[in-house]
């Protein structure tokens, strides 16, 4: 079925387009919706002032979502799931919590579908999500994840600690051995070979001490 698109429908085409579409999804949700019209002698007349109508709401859409994107912006969105030792949770954060959450925030209704996540979330912790409010705007959210009865504030702070107490004990371990580097400083002293008793003898008594132990030996020789 063809029909004149009134505006833009993602994914599919633009205002003022026209194109051919299963009869189901036009009379079940194209037309119904006022999204598009059939493709008829009027319709097609007006073809022009769709086009430029759909490029104002267009660019109006893209400047309404792009506030919204500046106010979410380093949001920190809190959410309260209850959990059990080691901090994992019974169930999981998954992108309809997130859409909901933001619903509320925002007082109006956020599709779960613009909602990115590597995979729901199983752990109490900090982590990132982004939502793409367009293809143009996409920004990035904490999501921080907090025991049922306690306060998110109160658990940045055992966050913050935790992590603090980690980095202490990574110091602590990297830190050299003052012993083990004075054992291979000996070592290599042993190793040398030289002693400290030993003083090198000048090459004249060598040499002389070397002529006397010959002579001895020629005299032996002879008698």
């Amino acid at each position: 079925m063809k029909v004149v698109f009134i505006e833009d429908v993602e994914g599919v085409a633009q205002g003022g387009e026209v194109k051919n579409v299963k009869p189901g999804f036009a009379r079940n949700y194209l037309i119904p919706k006022n999204l598009a019209a059939p493709a008829t002698h009027d319709s097609l007349q007006r073809l022009s002032k769709l086009r430029n109508q759909a490029e104002k709401d267009r660019i109006k859409k893209l400047s309404d979502l792009t506030s919204i994107g500046e106010t979410l912006t380093g949001l920190r969105l809190a959410i309260e799931m209850s959990s059990g030792p080691g901090g994992k949770l019974y169930g999981s954060v998954t992108t309809a919590i997130v859409a909901t959450k933001l619903s509320e925030l925002l007082e109006t209704t956020i599709d779960r579908r613009i909602v990115i996540m590597p995979e729901s979330i199983r752990d109490l912790g900090s982590f990132t999500a982004k939502i793409k409010l367009h293809p143009e705007v996409v920004i990035d959210i904490e999501l921080l994840v907090h025991p049922t009865g306690i306060d998110p504030e109160a658990f940045i702070q055992q966050l913050d600690e935790q992590e603090l107490a980690s980095d202490e004990a990574t110091k602590v371990e990297l830190a050299p051995d003052s012993s083990e580097i004075d054992d291979s400083l000996i070592e290599v002293d042993d190793e040398s070979g030289v002693s400290e008793d030993t003083e090198p003898q000048p090459e004249g008594q060598a040499e002389s001490k070397t002529d006397s132990d010959t002579d001895n030996i020629v005299d032996e020789i002879k008698s």
